[in-house]
């Protein structure tokens, strides 16, 4: 699955990436990043009620509010300029945070990185989007191709970092990454 998903990256993900950011203005490309941040919210508010982070709950619904409001449906991020941090939660963490184990690492297609606990994960993910109720089957595939083009745009510049065996290296980077975000950045002792 690993080579499948780089064959499609190489060939498909991205050149078209790559061609998204020479013919987009960064301003534009920012926007449409705070859109699908802002369509994000609903996701981000579910999982910290499901993990008691209250104080987190109230910041997301705050902060959907203001940037679908004064941000113009999300264009702009006018709550992290108020001070309203953006937290990034998803069911895996929540998992994670009730003491379900990660699991062996698995590479999922289209999808990539992920453990066995958030590939569980993946369905209740998908419903709390805006996706899934979107009628118009044009809008919402365009929609979703638009946000993975825009996510695939932001790694550019960051997998020159990838050094040694990249399959090794994505493992490794995922996994930390994932402890890191379910224990909101505290190290967790294991002995």
């Amino acid at each position: 699955m690993f080579a499948f998903n780089e064959v499609l990256d190489r060939w498909i993900l991205k050149p078209t990436a790559e061609g998204y950011v020479f013919i987009t203005p960064q301003p534009v490309r920012k926007s449409i990043t705070n859109v699908f941040r802002n369509l994000g919210e609903p996701s981000n508010l579910i999982n910290n009620l499901l993990q008691a982070k209250f104080h987190d709950a109230g910041v997301d619904i705050s902060r959907f509010m203001l940037n679908t409001t004064f941000g113009v449906l999300g264009l702009f991020d006018v709550a992290t300029e108020m001070g309203l941090e953006r937290s990034d939660e998803d069911f895996g963490q929540t998992l994670g945070k009730w003491g379900v184990e990660s699991g062996p690492y698995v590479v999922l297609p289209l999808i990539g990185s992920s453990s066995v606990r958030d590939a569980f994960a993946v369905v209740p993910d998908a419903y709390s989007t805006v996706f899934p109720y979107i009628h118009d089957d044009k809008l919402r595939y365009g929609s979703i191709a638009l946000q993975i083009v825009s996510i695939r745009a932001s790694f550019l510049d960051v997998e020159k970092m990838v050094v040694g065996d990249r399959y090794t290296f994505l493992r490794n980077a995922y996994l930390q990454s994932r402890e890191y975000r379910i224990f909101d950045g505290e190290v967790v002792d294991d002995f």
